[in-house]
Protein backbone atom coordinates (compact mmCIF):
# COMPACT_ATOMS: atom_id res chain seq x y z
CA UNK A 1 0.00 0.00 0.00
CA UNK A 2 1.22 3.48 -0.80
CA UNK A 3 1.41 6.09 1.92
CA UNK A 4 -1.97 5.98 3.71
CA UNK A 5 -4.35 8.90 3.84
CA UNK A 6 -5.24 10.39 7.20
CA UNK A 7 -8.86 11.14 8.07
CA UNK A 8 -10.17 12.99 11.11
CA UNK A 9 -13.67 13.26 12.54
CA UNK A 10 -14.27 15.78 15.32
CA UNK A 11 -17.49 15.96 17.31
CA UNK A 12 -18.94 17.68 20.33
CA UNK A 13 -19.29 14.85 22.85
CA UNK A 14 -18.14 11.27 23.03
CA UNK A 15 -21.51 9.71 22.16
CA UNK A 16 -21.55 11.36 18.75
CA UNK A 17 -17.95 10.30 18.15
CA UNK A 18 -18.70 6.70 19.07
CA UNK A 19 -21.65 6.60 16.68
CA UNK A 20 -19.54 8.20 13.94
CA UNK A 21 -16.64 5.80 14.44
CA UNK A 22 -18.95 2.79 14.30
CA UNK A 23 -20.40 3.96 10.98
CA UNK A 24 -16.98 4.88 9.58
CA UNK A 25 -15.44 1.51 10.37
CA UNK A 26 -18.43 -0.37 8.92
CA UNK A 27 -18.52 1.66 5.71
CA UNK A 28 -14.99 1.24 4.37
CA UNK A 29 -11.71 -0.63 4.75
CA UNK A 30 -9.99 1.78 7.13
CA UNK A 31 -8.15 1.46 10.42
CA UNK A 32 -8.99 3.62 13.39
CA UNK A 33 -5.65 4.49 14.93
CA UNK A 34 -6.99 6.30 17.96
CA UNK A 35 -8.94 9.20 19.34
CA UNK A 36 -8.09 12.25 21.40
CA UNK A 37 -9.96 14.42 23.87
CA UNK A 38 -9.38 17.99 22.73
CA UNK A 39 -11.19 19.81 25.53
CA UNK A 40 -14.47 21.65 26.04
CA UNK A 41 -16.32 18.50 25.00
CA UNK A 42 -14.54 18.13 21.65
CA UNK A 43 -13.19 14.71 20.68
CA UNK A 44 -11.42 13.63 17.49
CA UNK A 45 -10.97 10.20 15.91
CA UNK A 46 -8.20 9.34 13.43
CA UNK A 47 -8.46 6.89 10.54
CA UNK A 48 -5.93 5.68 7.98
CA UNK A 49 -6.30 3.81 4.71
CA UNK A 50 -6.35 4.56 1.02
CA UNK A 51 -7.75 7.94 0.04
CA UNK A 52 -11.11 6.76 -1.29
CA UNK A 53 -11.76 4.53 1.70
CA UNK A 54 -10.85 7.23 4.21
CA UNK A 55 -13.05 9.77 2.43
CA UNK A 56 -15.99 7.34 2.39
CA UNK A 57 -15.46 6.42 6.04
CA UNK A 58 -15.21 10.01 7.26
CA UNK A 59 -18.30 11.02 5.28
CA UNK A 60 -20.32 8.09 6.65
CA UNK A 61 -19.05 8.81 10.15
CA UNK A 62 -19.98 12.47 9.95
CA UNK A 63 -23.48 11.62 8.73
CA UNK A 64 -24.07 9.15 11.55
CA UNK A 65 -22.56 11.42 14.21
CA UNK A 66 -24.75 14.32 13.12
CA UNK A 67 -27.82 12.21 13.94
CA UNK A 68 -26.68 11.97 17.57
CA UNK A 69 -24.84 15.24 18.20
CA UNK A 70 -22.79 17.96 16.58
CA UNK A 71 -20.02 17.38 14.06
CA UNK A 72 -17.39 20.08 14.49
CA UNK A 73 -15.30 19.13 11.48
CA UNK A 74 -13.91 16.49 9.16
CA UNK A 75 -10.64 16.44 7.26
CA UNK A 76 -8.92 14.04 4.88
CA UNK A 77 -5.23 14.50 4.10
CA UNK A 78 -4.33 12.33 1.08
CA UNK A 79 -0.58 11.94 1.57
CA UNK A 80 0.44 13.47 4.89
CA UNK A 81 4.07 14.49 5.24
CA UNK A 82 6.20 12.12 7.32
CA UNK A 83 6.64 14.79 9.99
CA UNK A 84 2.88 14.79 10.65
CA UNK A 85 3.32 11.40 12.36
CA UNK A 86 5.53 13.10 14.94
CA UNK A 87 2.55 15.13 16.16
CA UNK A 88 0.78 12.14 17.65
CA UNK A 89 0.80 8.41 18.16
CA UNK A 90 -2.21 7.93 15.88
CA UNK A 91 -0.19 7.40 12.69
CA UNK A 92 1.15 4.07 13.89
Amino acid sequence: MAKPALGMLETKGFNALLEGCDAALKSADVTMTGWDKIGSGLVTAFFIGDVAAVKAAVDAGAEAASQVGTVQGVQVIPRPHDDIAKLGKWMG
